[in-house]
């Protein structure tokens, strides 16, 4: 039977993952309890041990703010534990998929970004990512690299969705940035996709995958509010304020602009990736059914 190593197997994707990954083959899922993506060695020993045909790394050091002063914990996580994978992926002819971020762009296009443009993060985070990437591609083998964007789920606290609708239960007003611009996107439609490609013989190398539109984050979070009302979640917030950038300062700076183009994973899924308001009101729906 086919054998699926998930690393992160607790967190948004991860969970997503759990439920669709078991229709291709037994899911061995690894999540921060018994892993530290830290230890390499450790690391190494479960891969090993699994002998996976199939090795899916949805795990990742994600706090971009924190990053700017944990750089080197960033690195080890997002950076030298990929290339750990791909590597031992490599030796027993296994296919590994990665996840990755739009954060390895600098967001100062105003088209959407093709998986070959190049690369130029603004903070430690982005550096992490981008470290990994590289060291993924230096190793060779059936290596899949997914960029994705804007991520939500109904797992976890710290997704924009639910932080918002635990802030606007508390808040009359709010302020949220509107110059930013990206494509929200549902964990269940990334797991989705990824079983495609792991089912679809994919070529190794990147692709870009998102939710079709694009949005600011004070649209995204005047949406968020408006079908959240309709399915009769309580709210207190009344008032939605735009701002800029500049008037929210994190210690991270973030791409202004971060519209992955779906162009070339489109015709491997078959369709083209869900628009990102259908796929809000699905989970929110699964959330509060």
């Amino acid at each position: 039977m086919t054998r699926i190593l998930l690393i992160g197997s607790q967190g948004q994707v991860g969970q997503e993952l759990q439920l669709i990954l078991p229709q291709i083959g037994e899911v061995i899922g690894v999540g921060r309890d018994r892993l530290d993506l830290s230890d390499g060695e450790k690391l190494r020993q479960i891969i090993i041990e699994a002998k996976p045909d199939y090795l899916v790394n949805a795990a990742a050091y994600t706090a971009v703010d924190k990053a700017e002063s944990e750089l080197e914990l960033a690195n080890a996580i997002n950076g030298i534990a990929p290339q750990i994978m791909a590597t031992e992926a490599k030796k027993m002819g296994a296919t590994f998929l990665h996840i990755s971020t739009d954060y390895v762009f600098d967001g100062q296009k105003n088209t959407p970004y093709l998986e070959t443009d190049s690369t130029n993060p603004l903070g430690a985070y982005g550096s992490s990512k981008l470290l990994g990437e590289n060291a993924i591609q230096e190793v060779g083998g059936n290596s899949i690299i997914l960029r994705t964007a804007w991520v939500y789920g109904t797992s976890g606290k710290g997704n924009f969705v639910k932080t918002m609708l635990r802030v606007g239960k508390e808040r009359e007003q709010l302020k949220v940035v509107v110059d930013q611009v990206g494509s929200p996107t549902w964990a269940k439609d990334i797991a989705d996709a990824i079983a495609k490609l792991l089912t679809s013989k994919t070529a190794p190398g990147i692709y870009h995958f998102t939710n079709s539109g694009v949005v600011s984050w004070y649209d995204f979070a005047e949406a968020i509010f408006s079908e959240a009302r309709q399915i009769g979640f309580p709210l207190c917030v009344k008032e939605v304020f735009p701002i800029t950038t500049d008037q929210y300062p994190t210690p991270a700076k973030r791409p202004a602009y971060s519209v992955l183009s779906g162009q070339k994973i489109t015709p491997l899924l078959g369709t083209y990736p869900p628009y990102w308001r259908d796929s809000l009101k699905q989970m929110l729906k699964q959330l509060y059914r």
